[in-house]
């Protein structure tokens, strides 16, 4: 054949398509054989500049397409034997077969017909990396996207990575074409889910090209970027250099993008933000440039996955104490107890007491808790159906803290109920849990007692004698005590002074008296000077 390709490759050709019709049992092998024969032979070499040159090119490209047609149409995962045309196809000079191989490779790879592993095991990785640098968007982009989708990856990562796959990728972040820069962004995103991967992207200079990314016009690439760097953030030694780019760039950046209306970013921004709050620098920064209108307008949203966010960097910020002040002034603690009346998440009410505990350390916090709504808030989540332990352990143990001061003791009963009350007696008496029984007890002992704690607390005198008796007969010291002060604090309605006469717990009452005694003695006597 003058003009044409050999009559041996024609042929090859002409059985290779008959066999992908029949989807026979020996397509692997055939596919497999013809791909490699092809590939051999001389009348496919594109340097000739021939007709035949581009004839042969477009039975490439037939072959390919029919090979890769076939296999998107297969349900099950691909076998090893099956992916080496992959490999064959991805090393092909002809752009076209580039772009068909590589999107076919992406479809494999979502919909998960091709084990990860596998891809990296035949030898795919290198012609992968070597067409980031491609000429062709649509390869660049294809290619991008199948290394962002190995990087999901342990063992992959570290492939990529020793293959040096990050400067490629580093590049390509920065395209002006935005499919490539999307699935750049999004394969060095998975770069940082594993902590040696992550430390090489620093190394190479990824930190400065993410915060530049968080302002892209672009709302995934902001996404991906910002959550890139939370994940950096999570290693405290790569703080240094994500905060020493100039002028506060990645902070002012990140509270900017807390006001997009895109509420996946501003909610991954609040979170980066409060990863990088453990430094108290850092803290210091934000307060100076005014976090707290964007982190108000978050926590006043009623989104709950943007203020989960917002609360737990609400929450990180009023650990320092210099910032608490500020925040009270700002009227934050009155948007708390309105959280509290309307939120039933475990993470928004464990943010907010840890907050409500650390903003009530001053005489305006104080005042500012007993002017808002937060007291009822939190015996709202006291005895919600949804409230798990835990959550009733940070509870109870905000409460127990608010109640050590003489103006919230007075607040409190006078917002407590019945069902509030037989909660916490519920509580005290669950000795599995010695921290959520005492402090619930706790509580309970430091209720003034007048008319209407009284009335409510009568009800349940038989149930608190009882785990009193515990608590006395109890090793631990802090449970005696417990229990004496809350008997001091009951007797002064002698409705309860009467049932005590008598009773067992008077008896248990007088014995740890006596042994008190006992061992005042001989601690006076060991005090003694010696006799002359």
């Amino acid at each position: 054949m003058a003009t044409g390709i050999c009559e041996k490759c024609a042929q090859l050709l002409k059985d290779f398509v008959a066999y992908v019709k029949r989807l026979s049992s020996e397509l692997v092998q055939k596919i497999t054989e013809c791909i490699k024969n092809l590939s051999r032979c001389s009348c496919l070499r594109r340097k000739r500049a021939t007709v035949a040159s581009y004839i042969s090119e477009q039975h490439e490209r037939q072959a390919a397409r029919a090979l890769l047609n076939h296999l998107d149409t297969v349900d099950y995962p691909l076998p090893v034997a099956l992916l080496e045309p992959y490999t064959a196809l991805l090393l092909s000079n002809d752009m076209e077969v580039q772009r068909i191989t590589t999107l076919s490779l992406v479809h494999l790879l979502v919909k998960n017909k091709v084990s990860k592993e596998q891809v990296i095991e035949t030898g795919m990785l290198m012609p992968l990396l070597e067409m980031l640098q491609s000429g062709d968007p649509t390869v660049q982009c294809n290619s991008c996207q199948c290394i962002a989708s190995l990087a999901s990856s342990d063992s992959n990562r570290e492939a990529i990575v020793s293959a040096e796959g990050v400067i490629p990728l580093l590049v390509l972040a920065k395209s002006y074409d935005p499919r490539v820069q999307q699935n750049a962004v999004c394969a060095l995103l998975n770069l940082t889910q594993s902590e040696r991967t992550m430390g090489v992207l620093c190394q190479e200079g990824a930190i400065p090209v993410l915060a530049l990314l968080l302002q892209s016009s672009n709302y995934e690439v902001q996404f991906y970027s910002c959550s890139a760097l939370s994940n950096i953030a999570t290693v405290p030694g790569h703080h240094p250099k994500m905060l020493g780019i100039g002028d506060r760039f990645l902070l002012k950046s990140l509270l900017t993008l807390m006001s997009s209306s895109v509420q996946k970013n501003a909610s991954q921004a609040c979170r980066c933000l409060q990863i990088l709050s453990g430094n108290v620098v850092t803290q210091e920064q934000l307060m100076y440039l005014n976090c707290v209108l964007p982190l108000k307008a978050l926590l006043c949203s009623a989104t709950p996955p943007l203020t989960e966010s917002a609360i737990a960097l609400l929450s990180e910020l009023a650990t320092h104490q210099p910032n608490r002040e500020g925040l009270v002034n700002e009227g934050l603690v009155q948007v708390i107890g309105q959280l509290l009346l309307c939120h039933r998440s475990s993470s928004i009410i464990n943010h907010s007491v840890v907050t409500i505990t650390n903003l009530s350390s001053t005489s305006e916090g104080q005042q500012a808790v007993m002017d808002s709504e937060c007291v009822t808030g939190l015996l709202k989540a006291l005895v919600s159906s949804v409230t798990s332990e835990e959550t009733v352990l940070c509870v109870t143990s905000c409460l127990h803290h608010l109640t050590s001061w003489d103006l919230l003791q007075s607040h409190l009963a006078t917002n407590i109920t019945p069902e509030h009350v037989s909660s916490l007696v519920k509580f005290s008496a669950q000795m599995d849990n010695l921290e959520l029984s005492y402090r619930s007890a706790s509580i309970i002992s430091k209720l003034k007692m007048n008319e209407h704690v009284i009335q409510l607390l009568t009800p349940h005198y038989a149930a608190i004698s009882e785990y009193l008796l515990m608590y006395l007969k109890n090793q631990e010291v802090r449970f005696q005590q417990l229990s004496i002060v809350t008997l001091c604090n009951l007797k002064k309605d002698r409705e309860f002074s009467v049932l005590m006469i008598g009773s067992v717990l008077e008896k248990q009452l007088k014995r740890v008296h006596a042994q008190t005694e006992q061992t005042r003695q001989l601690l006076q006597a060991i005090q003694m000077p010696p006799s002359s």
